[in-house]
């Protein structure tokens, strides 16, 4: 690893402050410094350790500040608040390849200091070093097509629901029922783990025996993503017990497990990995506050991840249709032509047919999961019906035809239409 590899991080800030005042403290705050002058923060460690402000760019002034608690310089009545583009970056050897230490570097005090009324990263640039010490995407799109028998479309997907409150046995009456629907691939809800209710070892069984029997019956072999979310060696036992009995996909929620959990699961797994992002909402719903995805995901893709929630069109959460996108397009960037670490996106919530042509027109890929549970479920044919329905949806998006003209000669695309919102 060369000493001279630096890590780079983009962030938005807000301050009454002076913004070059500012992004120097938070420069100072993430590598040697602190808050008054120490002994041994010699010019010669500077020079070493420091972090830098290698840009910054003042946008706008405002009217007020974003979040409360920031300060206001002595004698400024009012205060300017100006928001402004900065980017820092630190030399890799003060923390080498670590992911988790990563996080600490980029995204730890910073967000508390007083001197800023907002504070959001927005990007990452890491050197190649990181990409090489780290797992990376090792099933991806490819690896899951080939394990789903699925090309050139999305895979059509689905939910257990009810999210929780099914035994093991109702579960895998469920996933029958799916199976024999056509359905591509399945997962658990990020609630379903490992209850005294449906027990993990139990509904794996459970689940596994009806998707064996379907493989060996029709030749298709569904994906299930089992939810192993728990402490480290119950996610290796469970993995485990998943690929025993012929599975294909696990799932952890990535807030739950942290980075160093999610990585010892990904360094152990042999099958790909579902990455859940269940408590985004936390970290990015404030626009002056938290992660964007953009630099978010690319932590998960480093540290294993093969499948990347993004939320969907017209979804049933507070994020719009623009950041969807462009959350999806950046699980589909190479990280680097050395290490492209591409992830599969899962599009969710409040899926149907309706949104497939928008989601294809505004991604232009096919390379994605695309998850509905009531636009399956609850089409009035039934299971078999909403994935058919979904199909034809995504047939005439990829062929650029309007749904309503392919649902002329679809007629379980035309009732799907006719029933959803």
């Amino acid at each position: 690893m060369s000493g001279a590899e630096r890590i780079e991080a983009d962030y938005l800030i807000e301050t009454a402050f002076d913004p070059g005042h500012a992004a120097a403290a938070m420069a100072g705050e993430q590598s040697s410094g602190t808050f008054v002058p120490v002994p041994g923060e010699t010019p010669e460690l500077k020079a070493r350790a420091a972090a830098r402000v290698e840009r910054l760019d003042v946008l706008e002034t405002v009217g007020s500040p974003s979040l409360p608690g920031a300060g206001t310089p002595r004698g400024a009545s009012p205060p300017v608040i100006r928001r402004a583009a900065v980017t820092l970056s630190w030399p890799v050897d003060n923390l080498g390849p670590s992911l988790p230490n990563l996080v600490a570097t980029v995204a730890g005090n910073l967000f508390e200091l007083r001197q800023f009324s907002g504070l959001r990263l927005l990007d990452l640039r890491l050197p190649a070093s990181f990409a090489a010490a780290n797992p990376g995407v090792r099933f991806g799109i490819p690896g899951t097509r080939r394990l789903a028998g699925v090309e050139g479309r999305p895979l059509i997907g689905t939910i257990v629901k009810p999210s929780v409150g099914f035994d093991a046995g109702q579960t895998a009456a469920l996933v029958a029922t799916l199976c024999e629907a056509g359905i591509d691939f399945i997962k658990d809800d990020e609630l379903q783990a490992d209850g005294p209710a449906c027990p993990f070892e139990a509904r794996a069984r459970a689940v596994m025996r009806v998707v064996n029997d379907h493989a060996e019956r029709t030749g298709k072999k569904v994906m299930f993503a089992f939810n192993l979310t728990g402490e480290v060696d119950e996610m290796r036992r469970r993995h485990d017990l998943v690929r025993e009995l012929g599975g294909t996909c696990v799932m952890a929620s990535l807030n739950s497990v942290g980075v160093s959990g999610f990585l010892a699961l990904s360094r152990h797994a042999a099958l790909p990995v579902h990455a859940h992002r269940n408590g985004w909402g936390a970290l990015s719903r404030h626009p002056l506050l938290g992660w964007s995805y953009v630099a978010w995901q690319k932590i998960w893709r480093l540290a294993g991840a093969d499948h990347m929630h993004v939320n969907g069109l017209r979804n049933k959460f507070s994020e719009d249709d623009d950041s969807v996108i462009a959350s999806a397009r950046a699980c589909l960037t190479p990280m680097s032509d050395a290490a492209p670490n591409v992830v599969m996106p899962v599009f969710s919530s409040g899926q149907s047919v309706r949104q497939a042509g928008d989601t294809y027109a505004a991604l232009g890929s096919a390379d994605l999961i695309y998850a509905a549970g009531g636009g399956i479920m609850g089409h009035p044919g039934g299971p078999a019906e909403g994935v058919a329905a979904l199909r034809a949806a995504w047939d005439a998006a990829m062929a650029g035809i309007p749904a309503a003209e392919h649902a002329k000669t679809h007629p379980a695309l035309a009732r799907a239409l006719e029933g959803a919102s």
